[in-house]
């Protein structure tokens, strides 16, 4: 039943998809709209979700229990950065394209979908924790992610963490070890702007669905594989280590849904500044996006 659950709410993401894939088809939504509504959606409104869901969590959060979800979210990435290491090579030959893979297997979309999916299968309440795992995501992304593709590490790249992202996050973090409260005026402000996140976010997803060459994407058989790897293998294998740190059953399946994530922006991105081709990468981020309305139910249902 908590299958059916988990699966029936994953469709329903999949319908507010297909709203910005009618959006994109109908003319509502043009390229320019959907960046200007990313931008919108990746500097105010989801930070904004963080902070109110910090904000309505003030006191019922365990100080231990952030310190252990800021450790596993560390431990996810140093398995995602060994599994990336290892199995790029057999994705891609060409030097470049395996940096790109590299990327692909270690920075996943926790925000855009995460916290989406986070929020209606669980609960906004748990957002909190995704804030946690961003925070690690945008750590990483500026010290191991510019390193590996420029080959050397740059002190100016770090600042690329300075972001509202970061900002929001950090203060979510304070929010909640120093238990501040929020006038309610203020909250009620900022969690309705907050909410807006889920379905924009969605939409953007779809207004991408439409524009892309699915034919050529679905055809491309290593990227099942990777899809394969990426989304079930690795979150399983990572599953019985994560019951050896907690047994909090809430947390593991917001942990599972963080392993599970489908392929971020940012290896797209970054890659696209230094040159490379991005076809892949782009197609890689489709598919796994898709693919996770099935392999999300399957990895809370592994969970329990």
């Amino acid at each position: 039943m908590a299958v059916l659950i988990t699966f029936f709410q994953m469709l329903a993401l999949l319908l507010m998809i297909g709203g910005g894939c009618l959006a994109a088809k109908t003319g509502m939504l043009d390229e320019h709209t959907n960046r200007q509504m990313s931008r919108m959606i990746v500097n105010l409104f989801s930070p904004l979700l963080v902070i109110s869901c910090a904000a309505d969590s003030v006191g019922t959060i365990p100080l231990e229990t952030m310190g252990m979800v800021m450790l596993i979210a560390a431990g996810m990435f140093a398995v995602f950065i060994a599994a990336g290491a290892v199995m790029s090579p057999l994705f891609e030959k060409n030097r470049d394209q395996r940096k790109i893979y590299q990327m692909m297997f270690v920075f996943s979309n926790l925000g855009f979908i995460g916290i989406p999916v986070v929020s209606s299968i669980l609960g906004e309440q748990y957002v909190v924790y995704v804030t946690e795992f961003m925070l690690v995501n945008t750590i990483v992304l500026y010290t191991y992610g510019t390193a590996l593709l420029d080959e050397k590490f740059s002190v100016s790249s770090l600042k690329g963490m300075l972001n509202p992202g970061t900002a929001a996050g950090t203060a979510a973090v304070l929010i909640l070890i120093f238990e501040i409260r929020l006038p309610d005026f203020i909250k009620t402000a900022v969690g309705y702007l907050g909410n807006v996140t889920t379905p924009m976010a969605l939409v953007s997803v779809g207004f991408s669905l439409v524009h892309a060459d699915l034919k050529k994407i679905f055809k491309q058989w290593k990227l099942y594989v990777f899809a394969a790897v990426k989304l079930l293998l690795i979150p399983l294998v990572m599953l019985p280590v994560l019951r050896m740190v907690t047994d909090e059953n809430a947390l593991i399946l917001v942990c599972m849904i963080m392993f599970g994530m489908p392929v971020g922006n940012m290896p797209l991105l970054l890659g696209t500044q230094k040159g490379m081709d991005g076809t892949a990468c782009s197609a890689a981020i489709i598919l796994t996006t898709v693919f996770c309305v099935v392999t999300v139910p399957i990895l809370l249902a592994a969970a329990g």
